[in-house]
């Protein structure tokens, strides 16, 4: 009797063991995924600033000149003619973009870059960069043209650092980041890591644009992959931080710096590329080289009910709040650059 109560004892404790290993690996994995620095922003907004007021139209009127109607491989002389518009706008604010041509599906594309060097030729690199293609059926205004706009405006915005900062920023909008060519030799920011790579680019930052510009504040609007629902917010309200575990250290970095300079609600963390959303941006690209790499977005189709649907149209947007956004942005890519 007195040895099977020891033997009872050691199960209990062994099963304690267990239970105390897997709660102590569950705290570990959250706290590695989902622990960021900085106070989250709560309640009202501040008033825009004038110059917040300004980025916003400006925002709009990228937004309405790129999404004017779809534009994909399928709907090419609508994806050249926002490929022209964006290097107009380049020029416009000084620039002189650089075309990366490559042929798919017979047709020849490009992504296009602007650059602002850094004060020492030998610097490190800062990629910026958003596609500029839309999904096919779809005028894709917030997918991805607010990411495209943000792109233009951030070259406006930072062009006081040309020849000034630490580290080179490259500013780049990319084409084919829509199906099918996600994740295949023709998606445009694959085609570009790939060139930095050959080049022997030391890229420490890259910030993915992605589906920048629709909030909500009704409970329910927010969805998640699972399991992460059970933990974070459901209101879309926020801009999210997102990164595959290997670029943990500049979520960090990031949301320190944008918390610290924005007020705005935000929500970050890394998580393994598998679960969906995850990787479903052109951080992926850059990550496949090895780069630290991030997607900053509205979470897309977890919130966005005209996700790849004709209906994602100009009239949709936020841009008020995607102002806020762009500006926060701004500032972390500065804080990086230093």
């Amino acid at each position: 009797m007195a040895a099977r109560n020891l033997a009872g004892r050691k199960l209990v404790l062994l099963a304690a063991s267990i239970i105390v290993i897997l709660l102590c690996a569950g705290l570990g994995a959250y706290y590695y995924m989902l622990g960021v620095p900085g106070t989250p922003h709560r309640g009202s907004l501040p008033a825009l600033t004038q110059d917040e007021r300004t980025l916003a139209g400006r925002l709009k009127t990228h937004i309405a000149a790129i999404a004017e109607r779809e534009h994909n491989i399928d709907s090419y002389e609508d994806l050249e003619k926002a490929a022209r518009y964006i290097e107009r706008t380049l020029a416009g604010y000084g620039y002189k973009s650089a075309p990366q041509e490559f042929t798919a599906r017979g047709k020849r594309v490009r992504n296009v870059e602007a650059t602002i060097e850094a004060a020492n030729a030998d610097a490190d690199t800062i990629v910026a960069g958003a596609h500029y293609d839309s999904a096919i059926g779809s005028p894709g205004a917030n997918d991805n043209a607010t990411g495209a706009a943000a792109v233009l405006e951030l070259a406006r915005l930072l062009s006081d650092l040309k020849g000034k900062a630490g580290k080179r920023i490259r500013l780049v909008l990319f084409v084919n980041e829509e199906m099918p060519y996600f994740g295949t030799p023709d998606m445009g920011s694959l085609q570009y890591a790939r060139m930095l790579t050959e080049r022997g680019e030391r890229v420490t930052a890259m910030y993915s644009l992605e589906t920048l510009g629709f909030y909500s504040e009704a409970p329910g609007s927010q969805k998640y992959p699972a399991p992460f629902g059970l933990v974070l917010p459901d209101r879309g309200d926020f801009i999210s931080f997102v990164g595959m575990l290997g670029s943990r250290p500049l979520l960090q970095d990031a949301m320190r710096s944008f918390r610290s300079h924005t007020a705005f609600p935000t929500i970050g963390g890394v998580s393994p590329g598998f679960i969906p959303g995850i990787a479903w941006s052109d951080h992926w690209a850059f990550a496949q080289h090895g780069f630290q790499a991030l997607m900053i977005t509205d979470t897309a189709l977890f919130r966005y009910p005209h996700y790849h649907k004709p209906t994602d149209t100009p009239d949709k947007i936020d841009n008020e709040r995607l102002a806020r956004v762009v500006k926060g942005i701004e500032r972390v890519i500065r804080d990086q650059a230093r």
